[in-house]
């Protein structure tokens, strides 16, 4: 069986049903795990390191997009190709997974999904779990091709965020957003991007999985998007993704992630 056009989102059902798929394969991309002998992992889930070998390292700030290259190399070295199906989840229930899957798009690679409630919901549904060994993989075949249109930067939002087309959409707390608390990451200022508006990425969850659809779509009817561009913001880049897969999941089109987020936006302004 090979598996094409993936819905962006799947289940744990589904995933369950299709784990023997000739052309799938299941990404690990918790971020920071440790790979050891006690590390669980989904049946033959392969690790996707997004802090080491899926972001520019010499960036000054974390988890930065690399390069088309830097991509491309990683993902064959984990055995990609081009008519592969992807199937990424996490340890958190929809969290870094949302990164990766927004990484393959700007590259140009669309059969990918993100695992609804991740790890936590597999195992609460008693789906099989093992230990990771060490293992190697035939080097793949992937070609990637970058979408500018899918990612911004500093000088970027800046233009963006005086647009009256463009609608700024903060994935972090409300919290943070409204600077009452300060931010995680030591010496960064609390503060927000202009014209920006609030949307916790955890205010599209039920438990481990996302709302329901209908219930996505309400919750950004509230924020009058009509047709606007969404642009979408938060600590560091990795769940303001969260916030482009609901709107993907709404069917909202012209969706860019602002990859530095408030961590590049509030090192460069005062």
């Amino acid at each position: 069986m090979i598996i094409k056009n993936i819905k962006p989102l799947v289940s744990v059902d589904w995933l369950n049903t299709n784990l023997e798929a000739s052309n799938l394969i299941v990404l690990d991309a918790t971020i920071n795990k440790v790979i050891d002998a006690t590390s669980e992992r989904l049946p033959n889930a392969r690790f996707f390191d997004i802090k080491k070998k899926f972001s520019d390292v010499s960036a000054p700030f974390p988890s930065t997009l690399p390069s088309k290259e830097q991509f491309e190399t990683q993902a064959r070295i984990l055995g990609i190709n081009n008519d592969s199906c992807i199937v990424v989840y996490d340890d958190k229930g929809v969290y870094s997974s949302a990164r990766v899957w927004w990484l393959f798009r700007v590259f140009g690679f669309k059969n990918v999904a993100v695992l609804d409630g991740g790890l936590p919901e597999w195992k609460l549904n008693s789906f099989p779990v093992e230990k990771y060994k060490n293992e190697t993989y035939t080097k793949g075949n992937i070609e990637v091709h970058y979408n500018s249109k899918l990612m911004t930067n500093f000088e970027g939002v800046k233009q963006l965020s005086t647009n009256q087309n463009t609608l700024i959409l903060d994935a972090r707390s409300e919290a943070r957003f409204k600077c009452l608390v300060d931010e995680p990451r030591e010496g960064l200022r609390r503060g927000t991007i202009p014209n920006s508006e609030s949307l916790p990425y955890t205010d599209l969850f039920k438990g481990n999985t996302f709302k329901p659809i209908e219930e996505l779509s309400i919750i950004f009817s509230k924020l009058e998007v009509g047709n606007r561009t969404l642009v979408f913001s938060c600590g560091s880049g990795i769940t303001a993704c969260i916030l482009a897969l609901a709107a993907t999941l709404c069917n909202y089109k012209n969706l860019i992630v602002y990859d530095g987020s408030w961590t590049e936006y509030g090192s460069l302004t005062e």
